[in-house]
């Protein structure tokens, strides 16, 4: 089989082709810029066309190899040249979900899901750690598997399929409902928080969308009592158990209380596919792996010495970085935290402004950009970094920033006094960070 992905060389569809490709499949695809996932798709040789897509070369390997499948993101518009000469061409077209559940049926897999509003991409990157890291007398897999991740990873390709994998481990989006195209064998739920206001119009829509995809699952752990808080009702109507771990793993001492929920919950996760296959491996052992975790790009990542960059851009997220900042700042003997922060969509930040009051508690500076504007509601007011300041409880050591000189210079002061720097974006912030110190 033949296919051709648009955007192929991002977080999102990248990995997708990886996987696809070990599984035996023909990838094809292009993206107007190379994107992470680039140096990856250029190794396993999958060819690509980079620039732009007015449908030349997606036509082009029509007429040469015959595409049979067109798999596309959300993020398409529905006149993009490409998605428009794929529906013209009569061959089979879907977004990125329809293949990979045909590929998790068609190999036989088991699908670990997790899922949430936030954390769900860091517990998926500590299951691959953990299932790569965890092997018998014979250095082979105890638990055998396929695994897709919506980031780059330091220790691993973003996506892999070996012949022979029981598993496949999934960072499953609710983004555009997402994951309900999917019935998974185990489901972990990390947390739940409105989010995504352009899809879910109200808070019970969204959470409707997780009580869907939960009750699709064969079983589902909830990694917090918080996390289980919107299916309280429903499950206990339906007299169904809930599955919720009461607390952090004791013997788990990674830096960040979220950072160290996630990792219980990946945890709990590899004992129930431990059982799954009749494997034994004992506690402490796993705790020592996870442990051993080496954080993920853009979940708290080290650019160079005091310097991080993390993706959140949800107020409970941006606090739980926050104090994750603080407790390594303590740990690596730094004099404080200093904050850039890049809200994201502005449609977003009016449903959840009210919740940035107390998200940057203990930080020693803050230093607000403005919002990164993706798919926006026009009739929707610009919330400038002013105001958002004014709600905060540190309004005084907080203030409007640019991405310009008089940043990195501050940030540079910052540095020589011993401050760790902590940058969270979902935007372009993120580059510019690296550019101006890695």
């Amino acid at each position: 089989m033949n296919i051709y992905i648009a955007g192929i060389s991002g977080t999102g569809m990248g990995p997708l082709a990886l996987m696809a490709r070990r599984a035996g499949i023909n990838v094809y695809g292009s993206d107007r810029s190379y994107g992470a996932i680039a140096p990856e798709l250029e190794k396993a040789n999958i060819e690509y066309y980079v620039g732009e897509q007015d449908g030349t070369y997606f036509k082009q390997k029509m007429n040469e190899v015959g595409i049979d499948w067109f798999i596309y993101t959300s993020a398409l518009p529905k006149d993009h040249p490409e998605l428009v000469a794929a529906i013209e061409s009569g061959i089979k077209v879907s977004k990125r979900d329809e293949l990979i559940a045909k590929l998790v049926n068609d190999l036989g897999l088991k699908m670990v899901a997790v899922a949430g509003t936030h954390g769900k991409t860091t517990t998926t990157s500590m299951l691959i750690w953990a299932v790569n890291k965890l092997v018998d007398d014979n250095n082979r897999p105890i638990l055998p598997s396929s695994y897709l991740v919506g980031t780059t990873l330091n220790f691993a390709p973003s996506g892999s399929y070996k012949e022979g994998d029981k598993f496949f481990i999934y960072e499953a989006d609710e983004y555009d409902r997402n994951f309900l195209h999917f019935n998974p064998w185990l489901s972990l739920i990390t947390f739940v928080s409105y989010d995504h206001p352009d899809i879910y119009k109200t808070k019970e829509d969204y959470e409707d969308a997780f009580i869907r995809f939960e009750d699709q699952s064969s079983e589902v752990i909830f990694g917090t009592p918080d996390a289980a808080r919107h299916a309280i009702d429903h499950f206990e109507k339906n007299n169904k158990a809930l599955n919720i771990i009461k607390g952090i793993n004791k013997d788990i001492n990674i830096s960040g209380s979220a950072r160290r929920e996630d990792a219980t919950t990946a945890f709990e996760a590899i004992k129930s596919m431990l059982k799954a296959v009749g494997q034994i491996v004992p506690d402490e052992k796993i705790v020592d792996v996870l442990n051993s975790f080496p954080g993920v790009g853009r979940r708290f990542e080290r650019i160079t010495d005091g310097i991080y960059t993390d993706y959140a851009h949800h107020p409970e997220e941006v606090k739980s970085t926050v104090q994750m900042a603080i407790e390594e700042a303590s740990k690596i003997g730094k004099k404080g935290v200093v904050v850039v922060y890049q809200p994201h969509q502005n449609t977003r930040q009016h449903e959840v402004r009210h919740l940035y009051k107390d998200a940057f508690d203990g930080a020693d500076k803050v230093y607000w950009l403005p919002t990164y504007l993706t798919r926006e509601d026009e009739s929707l007011s610009i919330i400038t970094p002013g105001e958002f300041i004014d709600d905060l409880n540190v309004k005084d050591k907080a203030q409007t920033a640019e991405l310009d000189d008089d940043l990195s210079a501050n940030i540079k002061a910052h540095l020589s006094e011993g401050y760790l720097i902590i940058l969270m974006t979902a935007g372009p912030a993120d580059l510019w960070l690296r550019k101006e110190f890695s």
